[in-house]
């Protein structure tokens, strides 16, 4: 089992969204940790900060080529990927999302062949579970996910939920997000100043803008709500909200919706039922104490269950065996 830094190339979307925010975490952690980290997407992704030591950036041109009906990604990918792989003797590749990125690593290590690097999928969630339903895709993800050296899941039910449909018998380690507790910026009265919030109960939805994310029923929460009045919605988000802004006038919701586009400790509630919803948010509206209870105890669970200090040695332990040969 190799002992030392590790060379780790990455890939990522570079928007804002689950996956790649976590593999630029991932990525600036295990650069902190003295591993040697190389990141590919088609652009800088949001949160990779540059420079920094450990850390490097490339960037994977779309091609244009008039010979095909529409650009490809999937090629310039892996292409760039064997280079890099070629140049610097990675270690392996740890790529976020079945497609493209896993079929790219994929099709690197044939071309590198018995110096390829070892691949380390992660899934993210819609990757399998949408695009995995899809007969133009699905075939395609399976073959990832079985030549992958390693599969990672970010939840139990994401990893149950993909053995079942795709009838896999190789395992897959569920290791979830993560975040890096940093000490506080700027107090909270600076924060609703400059949103121009003053006592109003603040509601946070924070992730891409994608259809499956359902905004549609969050603004008919937030309508529903018999607090309307005192509740204000920050939407921080990667994606245009054009298409929710016609219901944001059916619902009266202007005043109350503010955009930035770039299990125990809190209420859940069937999909869909907007009511309960609605509901529960009023119980927090009218119940501080019990709003900042469950706040405090959120952020008490991460810190404890998800916070880099408890998640990053699991992935450095799963590198160690698969490079070892040993997952």
């Amino acid at each position: 089992m190799k002992s030392g830094p590790l060379k780790i190339g990455i890939a990522c979307f570079p928007l804002i969204g689950g996956s790649g925010i976590l593999a630029t975490a991932l990525g600036s952690e295990l650069a902190r940790r003295g591993h040697e980290v190389y990141f590919f997407s088609y652009a800088q992704p949001v949160r990779l900060d540059l420079p920094q030591d450990n850390l490097h950036f490339h960037r994977v041109d779309v091609a244009h080529n008039p010979l095909f009906p529409s650009p490809d990604y999937t090629l310039p990918l892996a292409v760039k990927m064997t280079e890099v792989a070629r140049s610097q003797q990675l270690d392996l590749f740890h790529v976020h999302y079945a497609v493209p990125h896993a079929l790219a690593a994929c099709l690197a290590s044939q071309m590198l062949g018995a110096s390829a690097p070892r691949i380390v999928t992660t899934l993210h969630g819609t990757d399998t579970t949408l695009l995995g339903q899809d007969p133009d895709y699905r075939t395609a993800i399976e073959h990832a996910l079985v030549h992958s050296d390693a599969v990672t899941a970010v939840s139990e039910s994401l990893r149950n939920q993909t053995q079942e449909s795709f009838g896999l018998k190789r395992s897959i380690e569920v290791i979830p997000n993560f975040f890096t507790p940093n000490k506080l910026r700027r107090s909270r009265e600076e924060v609703r100043r400059e949103l121009g919030i003053a006592d109003e109960f603040l509601v946070l939805h924070m992730s891409s803008l994608r259809p499956v994310k359902r905004i549609d029923l969050l603004l008919r929460t937030i309508a529903m709500s018999k607090n309307r009045e005192r509740v204000r919605l920050f939407i921080l988000a990667g994606g245009p909200f054009d298409p929710y802004e016609p219901l944001l006038d059916e619902l009266h919701l202007r005043d109350i919706v503010i955009i930035r586009v770039i299990g125990d400790s809190c209420p859940l509630y069937p999909f869909g039922d907007v009511t309960a919803a609605a509901a529960g948010l009023d119980t927090l509206v009218e119940s501080p104490n019990l709003a900042r209870e469950l706040g405090e105890r959120s952020r008490n669970r991460a810190l404890e269950q998800f916070s880099a200090d408890r998640i990053l040695p699991r992935y450095e332990a799963l590198y160690r065996r698969v490079t070892a040969g040993v997952a």
